[in-house]
């Protein structure tokens, strides 16, 4: 199930701005909600420029 989450991630974070090395996070619980929140965060900052 956390392969479901991590391929996509691998892909998404680096267009944020974060390295891709952190959809390992995936692999725990909370992993993937942590991301998206991280990821909702820089889409802010970014729309903010």
């Amino acid at each position: 199930m956390s392969a479901l989450t991590a391929i996509p991630m691998l892909k998404l974070l680096p267009h944020f701005g974060i390295n891709k090395y952190w959809a390992a996070v995936c692999l725990i619980p909370l992993g993937p909600v942590a991301l998206l929140w991280w990821m909702g965060m820089k889409l802010q900052e970014l729309e903010k420029l």
